[in-house]
């Protein structure tokens, strides 16, 4: 069965960075879907159930911390990994984090390549 990744993000440059970061994934047979806030996010979570989601912060509609809680909360959704990418890095917003159940929490400007490792791990699929 495939691996489903979801990219939430309101900024189109950063979820084609993603895309481009997560490119050797979808190579290997991983799906790919795309949400620009956080109301799109959740519905897409809610439809798609995808492995892993890579969820922004600060989005219209939602906000990242309240899509998170809203999946953690849901005891269909719960075990959705959650890997939250903000810019948001102050030691309150990484406590929030903790705390909606976010399973991982990356500062922007992120590591490619630490992001795309740990996606492999998450999802158990082999990168070059």
């Amino acid at each position: 069965m495939n691996k489903k990744i979801l990219i939430a993000d309101d900024m189109s440059h950063l979820r084609l960075l993603l895309e481009q970061t997560l490119e050797e994934l979808e190579d290997a047979g991983a799906e790919l879907m795309m949400a620009c806030d956080g109301g799109e996010a959740l519905d897409l979570i809610r439809s798609e159930r995808p492995d892993l989601v890579l969820l922004d912060v600060m989005m219209p509609v939602m906000n990242g911390f309240d899509v998170c809680k809203a999946v953690k909360a849901d005891e269909e959704l719960k075990g959705t990994v959650i890997m939250m990418l903000t810019a948001k890095g102050q030691e309150f917003d990484r406590k929030t984090g903790e705390e909606v159940g976010a399973d991982y929490y990356f500062t922007k400007p992120f590591d490619p390549d630490e992001v795309l490792h740990k996606a492999a791990e998450i999802l158990e699929m082999p990168i070059a």
